[in-house]
């Protein structure tokens, strides 16, 4: 087969549907990344006219051009849609499209998942901006402190709305994060081992940890306020052994990791172009690997220096302040070896090296003014003035937005298949940084002279005056270079004339592809045996198109790539990956009617669309399994796999393991804030706890013995096992909630009322994970096909187990304690 017969027959396998049909029914991660970048830049635009109306309402004292009402939801909306809608969902956008080229395989590892991601997150999106035009958006700020979040102060819809739609939205990043943790680890060019990823892979791999155990505390937080909202559950109301500090830590336990969250991508973004921009390798890529861990790390010991002002205890003040100052060495590490790269290398003045060097100077004075506010005396004098929204700015702009920038001119050939030949970029570079500048130095002294942060108006006659006007020319001057920018990107791609496949001359497997890339991306899948794969097999392109690799005889008609062993790049097993479908966006949608029913308050709509989500993952899950074995078939360079449907671990095992983590990280803050209310909240123990008793005790263990124990027998006896277990745990409830009749009475009931909930939802889980299994043994699989689903099932049915087990612990501490 020729190397064009070849590309036409992967295109007819791997290629969308043609029309609009195909963008609703994709799985295709080109496509995916392309629409999620652009539903990400529409918010980054919407963001940015907000920021507009925030700097003319505040360009003069006692401005009207705002009413107070209409000022708080833009500034919550402002920060939330920069947060929420743009950063974040860039990065899974850029991750998603560039991943399985540079690592060398045909797609991620679960192409319907980032389908469904992606929707969530545009219906998500979808449904925070009909709030704004309605005028019924979020207006507490985009921290969402109770009580000015709680009924108290804010008794509308509009904290409702960001707390349902931020949880919808945040099922698009982890999502995004089991995908490409899975893709980094699992599926790479043959024999590319861990120490030979590009150093993307690395950034987007931490990042992706980072999201699966930074996000949850936020999603348990937003939770417990909405159930607080709307059922009056008190876990944030003092008089009834709640405490509004609780929202504080679960929030910032997210909010400082997301910082992180959102600047590793682009540092691995920066680890990329530099060297290329440098014409040389990247020096101390293992220094760097390991800084981009020690951040990903350290991060997560930081959140409490959000909260200096809220009475910590002193020895705690000195330990998150010491935490906060030892963070600036990792990144440190990354900022010498790019310097060092620049100086052993012979740096050209392309357009992304530009923004390179404006993220240099904007990043390190946002550095040195976030280890001023991690001082203590400091931060005291700081707090919630101007100087903290500009440290911020200067650190995510400067941080994120100008190397994403640089990124965007770096891959737009590859987007594209064009070269830049317009130079607006050029004059949008010279309005952007300098307005970026002057606005945010400007804060700070704002800041330093005592301006506070969220306010709509200020009086005369404080010296603010003619800082705030060259701040809000200055920020207008910068709207204008960004939106010369996006011009830019537009009129390149469409007019400007054909490029070379490899522009810059880079060494990764992205540019050893046709640009803009083929749906399979790869005609054959490379061998890898460097870091730098163009450069040391300069043809290597022309050898992979003509099949020369691993899958390159398109003859079975399915869509194929390779599992790898995750540190030495061994091929495993192959992998058969769905044909494009509805089902992940009607998922999305019916997913999206349950956090609606919630929303308005209709009740009816949960349960219905609770049962259509059931539908819609059976159906998913269902079609993934094969009644019969195929055995080991030819993959390629004399080489035979079984496909993924035989093998003990197959990829939906492995995206367990990692959504567990998730999961694992939400229960865990569950525990976390159950602790802190019994340790810090009055009135604890209640007035009336719930006395451990021994029925309850003994049929937790015993179903958690059945559970345990009989999954590990065959797949029907196990089946059969772990569903008698399952219902005897949760059986348990009853007695339990009999305890607590009232979940509204105190903050100990509520929590118990989560406990129970929390479990009951688990053991539903794995009923139908057992169920599955029972059905496909039942209907003619064999024991091979169905080692797989059985083993996930049993994974999921031992964390349940685990649950129960520490739930009956935690209901019962006061009774043991006391």
């Amino acid at each position: 087969m020729n190397a064009l017969r070849r590309h036409r027959a992967l295109s007819r396998i791997w290629a969308s549907e043609p029309g609009l049909k195909g963008w609703f029914t994709t799985v295709n991660h080109t496509d995916l990344g392309r629409m999620f970048l652009f539903v990400a830049t529409v918010f980054f635009v919407i963001g940015g006219i907000l920021a507009m109306l925030i700097r003319a309402q505040l360009a003069s004292p006692r401005s009207a051009f705002l009413g107070p009402d209409h000022y708080n939801q833009i500034f919550t909306m402002h920060g939330t849609i920069m947060m929420f809608l743009f950063a974040i969902p860039f990065f899974e956008g850029l991750a998603v499209y560039l991943l399985p080229k540079m690592l060398g395989t045909r797609d991620l590892a679960f192409p319907r998942l980032t389908a469904y991601g992606f929707w969530c997150y545009v219906f998500g999106g979808a449904m925070m901006i009909f709030a704004l035009l309605a005028g019924i958006a979020p207006d507490s700020g985009w921290f969402m402190y109770p009580p000015l979040s709680s009924t108290i102060g804010a008794p509308g819809i509009n904290s409702d709305f960001w707390l349902i739609g931020i949880t919808f939205v945040e099922i698009s990043a982890i999502s995004a994060a089991v995908e490409i943790t899975v893709t980094v680890l699992r599926y790479r060019a043959p024999g590319m081992k861990l120490s030979q990823m590009p150093i993307f892979a690395w950034y987007a791999l931490v990042t992706a940890v980072m999201i699966l155990t930074g996000f949850p505390p936020l999603i348990l937080g937003s939770i417990l306020l909405e159930l607080e909202r709307a059922f009056g559950l008190p876990f944030f109301q003092v008089a009834q052994g709640g405490d509004a500090l609780l929202w504080q830590h679960l929030f910032w336990l997210f909010g400082h990791p997301e910082v992180y969250i959102i600047f590793l991508p682009a540092a691995g973004a920066i680890s990329t172009i530099l060297p290329v921009m440098a014409r040389t390798t990247l020096m101390g890529y293992g220094w760097i690997v390991a800084s981009a861990v020690s951040l990903g790390v350290l991060s997560f010991g930081l959140w409490v220096h959000h909260m200096f002002t809220t009475g910590i205890p002193h020895m705690g003040l000195a330990f998150f302040s010491a935490a906060s100052t030892l963070v600036a060495v990792p990144t440190a590490v990354q900022i010498f070896a790019w310097i060092g790269t620049l100086w052993k290398g012979r740096p050209v003045m392309h357009l992304p090296m530009l923004w390179l060097l404006a993220f240099f100077a904007t990043f390190v004075i946002g550095g040195l003014t976030g280890v001023m506010v991690a001082i203590v005396p400091f931060d005291w004098q700081a707090h919630d003035t101007y100087f903290i929204v500009a440290h911020l700015h200067y650190v995510l702009i400067g941080g994120f937005v100008f190397p994403m920038i640089a990124a965007l001119y770096y891959w737009m050939p590859h987007f594209t298949g064009r070269r830049t030949y317009f130079k607006l970029g050029h004059a949008a570079f010279w309005l952007v940084v300098p307005g970026f500048h002057g606005t945010f130095l400007a804060l700070h002294w704002a800041g330093l002279l005592g301006m506070r942060r969220r306010i709509d108006s200020f009086a005369p006659g404080q010296g603010w005056e003619a800082i705030n006007i060259i701040a809000s020319i200055s920020s207008f001057v910068m709207a204008i270079g960004f939106a010369l920018v996006l011009i830019d990107v537009v009129v390149n791609a469409v007019v400007a004339v054909r490029g070379s496949r490899d522009p810059w001359g880079a060494g990764t497997l992205d540019w050893a592809m046709p640009t803009p890339a083929a749906p399979y991306n790869f005609a054959s899948l490379a061998h890898v045996t460097s870091r730098d794969p163009l450069h040391e097999d300069p043809d290597l392109p022309v050898r992979l198109a003509r099949g020369e690799g691993y899958l390159g005889d398109p003859t079975r008609g399915r869509r194929e790539t390779l599992s790898l062993d995750i540190a030495s790049g061994t091929p495993r097993y192959m992998v058969v990956f769905p044909g494009n479908s509805a089902l992940p966006m009607l998922m999305s949608a019916v997913t999206g009617l349950f956090f609606l029913g919630m929303l308005i308050k209709a009740y009816w709509l949960v349960p219905i669309s609770a049962i259509g989500v059931i539908a819609c993952a059976l159906v998913w899950v269902w079609g993934l399994g094969r009644s019969t074995t195929e055995g080991a078939l030819p993959v390629g360079r004399g080489l035979s796999l079984v496909p993924a449907t035989e093998v003990p671990d197959p990829p939906g095992w492995w995206g367990s393991v990692f959504l567990l983590l998730a999961n694992g990280t939400f229960f865990g803050s569950l525990l976390f804030g159950y602790a802190f209310l019994f340790t810090i909240a009055p009135n604890w123990p209640p007035p009336s706890y719930l006395e451990p008793g021994a029925l309850p005790l003994i049929l937790v263990l015993m179903g958690a013995g059945l559970v345990f124990f009989g999954s590990r027998l065959g797949a029907l006896m196990g089946a059969g096992a772990a569903l008698a277990g399952l219902v005897l745990i949760a059986g348990t409830s009853l007695p339990v909630l009999s305890q607590s009749p009232d979940p509204t009475r105190h903050a100990y009931d509520a929590t118990v009322w989560v406990f129970v909930g929390y479990g009951l939802l688990h053991c539903l889980v794995s009923l139908l994970m057992w169920s599955v299994v029972a059905a496909r043994r039942l209907s003619g699989h064999s024991a091979q096909t169905t080692l797989g689903a059985m083993r996930v099932a049993r994974l999921w049915s031992d964390y349940t187990l685990l649950v129960a087990l520490l739930s009956a612990a935690a209901i019962g501490l006061p009774g043991v304690l006391t």
